[in-house]
């Protein structure tokens, strides 16, 4: 602040020649003590005081008199553009009242007095107020004031929060009535005290006193309370936050895999050591990237998107083919972001991998096969086994509802093949040559099940295909749709379902042209709707719907006479995926087959001959070859249902030597022997000391 800043423009003033009476008018009027007198160029040449005025007067000067021979030719000035401190100097020092103030040009610009120094004053002070108030209450520290008496004076918002009252409840009572015990007396003798601990209404602080000293003198002091508690508890989470982030770090690098991770708009969050070594970049320059900006070819941005996991996929990086698994993030049921892994070949699981993706390899040549031979998209029924009574009759059923467009449900245990009855219906009915078009609904989470039966139109969703995408319902159209797992369905999903059956005619995902199609719907399930309609679960309106026609195909052990056709059936499947030369299945092989429960059906059927096949590359099937949880089913049964001892005691020998077996594969590691044999480690440890086996 200046002078200029002071001080009230046009002041009053006088000129050569001007009378007393002109004077007298002007200190009545203007309420001053002196009048500067300027020239016609308004330069101050002097200045004309009350005592000057009196003295006139005293020397019997008339009112008409000029002012000529009674004001000061050398009058004190001050510059308008003198700071704030100068004119408290000047105030202090100077006997004058008041002072002719001068612009830059040295033209009267003013006249300051004492009076206007006050006023500047107080307006600085209701300021410096103002804001100190507003410091005081957007402080989170309580504050709290105390004067020389003890008393206390000010609490700011913080210190009432703290404190449990407001400021005027509390000024002017005695500081310990209200602080307590807090140690101040010190601070009234000029001493400071920094970091104490005190705790007040439950709560722990640090406290910092400090004296108020004024000229030498103590006239209070201030308190000021730190909150720890808050403190505390970010200080306990940021302490698990970074323990969390060292483990991670950790893990991340000292792991062979690479790892990268991506937001839901595909950009890296995250990279680990080893891939960016491999990638040629650095972690800290790629995180912020967009992902193929350092993988060209990459898809977690797509799987981030769709939510839609990608495992051991074949991706070649920088020249070389990598095994890359991509699984999105998920969050409150939506995709949020992906991770995706990346296995080198130095690793020894690569080996395992190569196997799975070598027996893939031979599948699909054996399926595209099977197609070749049965005329490209349609279904051989000869490939359903149907020796016992129960599914010869469904096999007739099949040909019978064929040439009918009504809805079938097909029922059934996991795994007894309900797809396979539902391929029967299409290759007997007129829309053979029409697709087939299989869904499972248990299969495809909630959030995508919808685009996926439906379709879905051009950017319906972040990661959507430009030019949107046909459904399921779509591409069955003049053929028939196949929802397996039905019972998994949402009542949401369920009542869109609904009226496409009533109405034969959908709208996509996001879209507004209505889709038209003619097609016929096969439902399966593995639960008891009947159930699920009464819990709530199913719509009774859809169940009524898709239940005009209702197949049940039974568990395997209700046909076992179907046991042993499918196990040689699979025998010659696999001879032909696998490559091996499997002649048969021996009978006491085929025995543990017949009495076996099968709860997971032709399914765990097939997987029992195809883990056979694995170990055995020739010859038959023998009991050694099985599961050992199949043996242990076997040795359980009551006496009555059971061989003689020297049966029992052959399978316990057999049982011996197919863990003796697992053991040398393994090379002594009861752990991958434990995996090999489908048991856990604990029940290895059992088995082998049951069977004496030496370690």
């Amino acid at each position: 602040m200046f002078l200029k800043d002071m001080i009230k423009s046009d002041p009053p003033r006088l000129y050569p020649g001007d009378t007393l009476e002109k004077a007298a008018r002007l200190f009545r009027h203007a309420k001053v003590d002196s009048l500067p007198v300027v020239d016609p160029g308004n330069r101050v040449i002097g200045i004309l005081t009350r005592t000057n005025f009196l003295d006139a007067l005293l020397e019997k000067a008339s009112l008409d008199t000029p002012i000529d021979s009674f004001y000061n030719n050398n009058a004190m000035t001050v510059s308008g553009s003198v700071d704030y401190e100068t004119v408290k100097e000047i105030v202090k020092t100077s006997p004058v009242g008041s002072a002719p103030v001068l612009d830059a040009g040295g033209h009267l610009a003013g006249i300051f007095t004492k009076a206007d120094m006050v006023l500047t004053l107080l307006k600085k002070s209701d300021l410096l107020n103002a804001q100190l108030s507003a410091i005081l209450n957007a402080m989170q520290n309580a504050v709290v004031a105390v004067d020389a008496e003890k008393r206390i004076t000010l609490l700011n918002s913080s210190a009432e929060k703290l404190l449990g009252l407001k400021g005027q409840d509390a000024a002017g009572r005695h500081y310990r009535k209200i602080l307590g015990e807090i140690g101040l007396e010190a601070s009234f003798l000029g001493t400071a005290q920094l970091g104490l601990k005190h705790k007040i209404n439950g709560s722990a602080t640090i406290v910092n006193i400090l004296p108020i000293i004024s000229r030498g003198t103590v006239n209070g002091t201030i308190v000021v309370f730190q909150d720890l508690t808050e403190f505390e508890q970010v200080a306990r989470e940021l302490e698990i936050v970074k323990n969390l982030n060292q483990t991670l770090d950790t893990v991340l690098n000292i792991i062979y895999d690479g790892i990268v991770v991506v937001d839901g708009s595909g950009i890296v969050t995250l990279i680990n050591q080893v891939l960016a070594d491999y990638l040629g970049v650095n972690p800290g320059d790629a995180v912020g990237c967009y992902i193929t900006d350092i993988l060209p070819n990459s898809r977690l941005h797509i799987v981030a998107g769709t939510g839609i996991p990608e495992l051991s996929e074949i991706q070649t990086i920088r020249g070389k083919e990598l095994i890359v698994s991509r699984l999105p993030v998920i969050k409150d049921g939506l995709p949020t972001g992906a991770v995706g892994k990346v296995i080198f070949p130095q690793l020894a699981e690569i080996k395992e991998l190569a196997a799975k993706l070598n027996s893939l390899q031979n599948k699909i040549a054996y399926y595209r096969e099977e197609l070749r031979k049965t005329g490209g998209a349609k279904f051989a029924a000869e490939s359903m086994i149907a020796v016992s009574r129960p599914m010869k009759m469904i096999l007739d059923e099949c040909r019978q509802i064929a040439a009918s467009g009504s809805t079938v449900l097909v029922s059934g245990e996991s795994g007894t093949g309900k797809e396979l009855v539902a391929r029967a219906i299409h290759n007997f009915s007129p829309r053979s040559n029409g697709p087939f078009i299989s869904v499972n609904c248990a299969a495809i989470p909630e959030n995508l099940l919808e685009s996926e039966i439906f379709g879905y139109a051009p950017g319906a969703f972040t990661g959507a295909d430009k030019n949107g995408k046909p459904g399921r319902f779509e591409l069955a159209d003049g053929g028939i749709l196949f929802l397996d797992e039905i019972g998994d369905m949402s009542l949401n999903l369920q009542s869109k379902l609904l009226r496409v059956i009533q109405e034969r005619e959908f709208v996509r995902v996001g879209g507004t042209r209505t889709v038209h199609v003619d097609v016929r719907i096969i439902a399966a399930t593995n639960k008891n709707l009947q159930a699920s309609m009464e819990s709530g679960d199913f719509r009774e309106d859809l169940y009524y719907r898709l239940n005009v026609i209702n197949i049940r195909i039974p568990p395997l052990r209700e046909r076992p006479e179907d046991i042993e056709p499918l196990a040689r059936y699979f025998v010659g499947k696999f001879n032909h995926i696998l490559k091996t030369a499997i002649t048969g299945i021996s009978q006491e092989a085929m025995e543990v087959l017949l009495k076996y429960r099968w709860p997971g059906n032709v399914r765990e059927l097939e997987n029992v001959i195809e883990r056979a096949a694995n170990f055995l590359r020739e010859g038959n099937i023998r009991i050694q070859h099985l599961p050992a949880y199949m043996l242990r089913a076997e040795s359980s049964r009551r006496p009555g249902q059971q061989e003689n001892l020297q049966y029992r005691d052959r399978i316990k020998q057999t049982e011996r030597d197919v863990i003796i077996s697992a053991l040398e594969k393994a090379g002594g590691n009861k752990t991958k022997a434990a995996r090999t044999l489908n048991m856990s480690r604990s029940r290895l440890y059992a088995k082998i000391k049951e069977l004496n086996i030496p370690l």
